[in-house]
């Protein structure tokens, strides 16, 4: 390996090189190939000598009409173009680091974080700060920030053990039991766990409930009275639209479907906190630090205002 390392280094010393073999193989020319570089004919000439020379290789064929491409020089070309290609995507990269707030903010979150009230905090920071871009990873996968993954996520816990993160805390979490109005109008809207017998429910099949509500009800019914398993949130709210039966739905969540019923509040201690959480690399740019500020209180509020009802 280092051998190999070795030849290469001594065998190609100048990239440029590159550009002045694509230009001649497109133009057919050194002449035509300098006006293309705005270099001189003769420069040009001694650049193809100097790279055959590097490579060891006859790249052309000189004759009156001009350089022909040999059979070596053709092989070398779509190499060539991809070091071209690999140049370009440098120097864009290069002029897009001098721009402030370039780079794109990555945030994640499982798919039901990414709320109308998400959606309306993200469009009122880029009214204020429109050179700002953002990427959304929707997922319920947890990402590794500190390996750089993504710069924020949004992450329900109890606590978080990442001692590598930046974690501010937003608030606490609840849920409660809702049903859709089609359902309250045909069976009636229980008002305590007593008035359970004869209602249909839907559960989470695999979703961890955020907050153990839904392993509550679990051991609070039959299991006869089980109409539907969920995978995830989005399956939960759409089952409970339908009228399928009563289901558990984070009260934070609950306040971007104003149609659902909550039943009454949930029950005493149980409830888990939502957490900001950011690369330290990513919170020293300006733009993080600044959406950081402006994203939290009002993800914030959010949460309170279910709970004041």
């Amino acid at each position: 390996m280092l051998i190999y390392y070795s030849n290469m280094k001594s065998a190609f010393q100048n990239w440029a090189d590159v550009r002045v073999f694509l230009a001649v193989m497109r133009t057919g020319s050194t002449l035509a190939a300098a006006k293309v570089l705005d270099m001189s004919q003769p420069t040009v000439a001694r650049r193809i000598d100097a790279l055959e020379h590097s490579f060891k290789l006859t790249l052309f064929e000189r004759d009156t009409r001009g350089f022909r491409p040999t059979q070596d020089a053709k092989h070398l070309l779509p190499h060539a173009e991809a070091v071209e290609r690999a140049m370009e995507r440098l120097v864009d990269e290069a002029d897009n680091a001098k721009l402030p707030n370039a780079r794109a903010i990555r945030i994640t979150a499982p798919r039901a974080n990414f709320s109308t009230n998400f959606s309306r905090i993200i469009s009122e920071y880029s009214d204020l700060h429109a050179e700002t871009h953002f990427e959304f990873i929707a997922t319920n996968d947890v990402m590794d920030l500190g390996a750089g993954e993504a710069d924020i996520a949004i992450r329900i816990a109890k606590k978080i053990d990442d001692d590598r993160l930046i974690c501010r805390k937003l608030n606490e979490v609840t849920a409660s039991l809702y049903a859709s109005p089609e359902y309250a109008r045909r069976y009636g809207i229980p008002t305590s766990p007593a008035e359970f017998p004869g209602h249909k429910f839907v559960v989470y099949e695999r979703y961890a409930s955020s907050v153990g509500v839904n392993e509550w009800l679990i051991d609070q019914i039959d299991r006869s009275q089980i109409e539907s398993r969920c995978a995830d949130v989005e399956a939960m709210i759409a089952a409970i639209k339908v009228g399928m039966g009563i289901g558990v739905v984070a009260t934070s969540m609950a306040s971007d479907h104003p149609e659902l019923i909550r039943c009454f509040p949930p029950p005493p201690g149980y409830y888990t906190n939502s957490w900001l959480l950011i690369n330290p690399d990513a919170y020293r740019r300006p733009e993080v630090k600044s959406f950081v500020a402006f994203f939290a209180p009002r993800y914030q509020a959010i949460f309170k205002r279910p709970a004041e009802g």
